[in-house]
Formats: structure tokens, sequence, C-alpha cells
């Protein structure tokens, strides 16, 4: 079943109800997104500003009362290149930003570039197993 793209609207309607420490941090997060991959689709899911490939989750900011979480959800596979990612678990790993600090966007992009280059390399080793 295809999913209806989601309207400006309820993206503005999100960052409309942050603080203004949320919203500073999760715009400079979604800049430094965007600014590497520009074909992510932002959506709204599960409260949180999720970043769509296609029809995948990539990312999400999860906003918390002291500090947001950029959760990558190939983050496992990144961890040897990425040590800073935090987290257990099957596959997502985050990294956390506190409000009212600069957040570090060259991280944000560079692990923006490094999970979609994950996700592409397992596209690709799945298409050749089932052909």
């Amino acid at each position: 079943m295809r999913r209806p793209l989601q309207s400006p609207a309820l993206i503005n309607a999100f960052y409309d109800s942050l603080r203004p420490e949320q919203r500073e941090t999760c715009m400079a997060m979604q800049r430094a997104i965007l600014s590497v991959a520009p074909h992510l689709r932002p959506e709204v899911k599960w409260g949180n500003l999720c970043f769509m490939n296609e029809h995948d989750n990539m990312m999400a900011i999860a906003l918390f009362k002291m500090n947001a979480h950029l959760q990558i959800f190939n983050g496992v596979a990144l961890v040897p290149e990425f040590p800073e990612l935090e987290g257990a678990g099957k596959g997502m790993r985050h990294i956390k930003s506190r409000y009212r600090q600069p957040v570090n966007e060259q991280l944000v992009r560079e692990l923006t570039l490094a999970s979609l280059q994950a996700a592409a390399t397992a596209a690709h080793r799945a298409s050749q197993r089932w052909g």
C-alpha cells in the first residue's frame, strides 16, 4: 500500500511544539543531514522527526529533557568507524547533543553519508544473494 507524503505543515507543527532550545538543536541536525542527503524525506513518526530513504527509515531525531539523540537505524554497522555511537540492541545506535551547546554538524554529516553507504552495501549484498 502506498503511503501519502506528509505535508510540510505537519513538519512545521512538529517544530512549533518544541521548546526553543529543542528547536535549535533539531534544526541544526536536520540542516546537517539534508546538506549531504537532500533526497532524504523528513516525516513525523512516533513523535520524532524521521528521515526516510524511499521506504526505509534511516535516521531519527528523538528529543528528551536535556538532550537530543540522533538515532541511526543501521548504526550497528557504523560502530567500528564511529566509536562515539552509543546504545545496545539489534541495530540502532545514537549520538547525543545537549541543548544550548553547538551540534557537531560535521559528525552528523559523516554519519549520514556512512549510514547511506552501509544501507546501499547491504542492499547490494541482498540482491546478489537472492538474485
